[in-house]
């Protein structure tokens, strides 16, 4: 199996869920989508972050970004666990977990890496856009917990430079100068980025983030 990387066309499947039968393709829709793996139902840093994920719904509902979380465990195993997790985490899962008891999305999406476990999925992260392809692919080990902040960021960053001439800066978040395009002369861009541009070098220019 190749390996799905990024601008790939995000691989469609249908499969049982905490919610019921869910299409990848069809429950996307126009929408954004993160599609998130985990080890395993009952599984502790997993259940913060499932806890952590429900309590960021709005947020991502804000970026037209639908939520799809996965585990090896079936739909039964799921309704339990959610259970558990909105107790301890004192919220309400509201987002379908998919149940890949056959692999066949971990596979579709190259989850399983037989050098930390053969079997479970490590935490990995798909952002697909509206189009279907792959924006941003990140893979944790078991140990560590995602930052779901940091996802946000992500999103909003995708979001802007997909409709914007421009790039995001390291630690750059919403509302901070981005830079323009190096495809863009300067002349141009002043004309384009009308709040201004600066040009620390040729190939460096700043201008305040244009969607504000």
């Amino acid at each position: 199996m190749a390996t799905l990387r990024l601008g790939d066309t995000a691989p469609d499947f249908t499969v049982d869920s905490s919610m019921g039968m869910i299409n990848l393709y069809d429950y996307l829709g126009d929408s954004w989508g993160i599609l998130f793996s985990h080890p395993a139902d009952f599984t502790p840093v997993c259940t913060t972050e499932l806890g952590t994920a429900a309590k960021f719904k709005d947020e991502f509902d804000k970026r037209n970004v639908k939520m799809l979380a996965l585990s090896v465990d079936s739909a039964a195993s799921h309704a339990e666990w959610i259970k558990d997790i909105n107790e301890v985490q004192n919220t309400t899962v509201n987002f379908p977990i998919l149940a890949d008891e056959d692999r066949k999305v971990s596979d579709l999406y190259d989850m399983i890496h037989p050098k930390a476990d053969s079997t479970l999925t490590v935490r990995s992260v798909f952002i697909i856009a509206p189009d279907k392809t792959v924006k941003l692919i990140l893979t944790y080990p078991a140990s560590t917990g995602r930052n779901f902040y940091e996802l946000l960021r992500v999103i909003d960053s995708l979001q802007l430079t997909a409709y914007h001439k421009v790039a995001t800066p390291a630690n750059w978040k919403n509302g901070d100068n981005v830079v323009v395009s190096p495809a863009i002369a300067t002349a141009d861009a002043k004309k384009i980025f009308t709040k201004g541009v600066e040009e620390i070098k040729p190939y460096l220019r700043m201008t305040p983030q244009p969607n504000l």
